[in-house]
């Protein structure tokens, strides 16, 4: 079957990195800088695969670190679309280390960013309608519409 799906039709992507030597600190322990661009990476091909457009980093509400990476670890970053408004989306990612020999896997990091959909010219364009059909998609959804309500009310100017 050779046709393309249709635009807001896939809205989770999953990518794996094997992390390398070059990838780490002295320590052995993989740079943040690193994983955050693993992160972006991974949410901002969610978003371009959701939309079927050119979308650009807007915003990244926070990432904590809660284990270390390690050379040799194979990271999978979980991206999923937990929102859409009229010209952006929402994507959240978790990450998760897994060590080849043991086979254990740590929950490291999470994150949520926010893309906006672009035209040819550069322009913000409108993205496709997210309609959260699980109770876990339709709970990422109402989480994110808090999120965007909290990052909307910091953009205010101050009296």
């Amino acid at each position: 079957m050779n046709e393309p799906l249709p635009r807001g039709s896939e809205t989770s992507l999953e990518l794996t990195h094997l992390m390398q030597p070059a990838d780490a600190n002295f320590m052995g322990n993989i740079h943040g800088g690193i994983i955050m661009k693993l992160i972006d990476e991974a949410a901002g091909a969610c978003a371009y695969r959701f939309c079927r457009t050119k979308v650009v980093t807007a915003a990244i509400d926070r990432i904590d670190f809660h284990h270390p990476v390690q050379v040799g670890n194979l990271v999978r970053l979980h991206a999923n679309v937990n929102f859409t408004s009229r010209t952006s989306v929402e994507v959240g990612v978790r990450v998760e280390a897994e060590d080849l020999t043991t086979g254990m896997v740590a929950h490291t990091n999470s994150a949520y960013l926010v893309f906006v959909a672009l035209s040819d010219s550069g322009k913000p364009i409108p993205v496709p309608p997210l309609v959260p059909e699980t109770d876990e998609r339709k709970q990422w959804f109402a989480a994110a519409q808090e999120r965007r309500r909290k990052r909307l009310a910091e953009r205010e100017p101050a009296d």
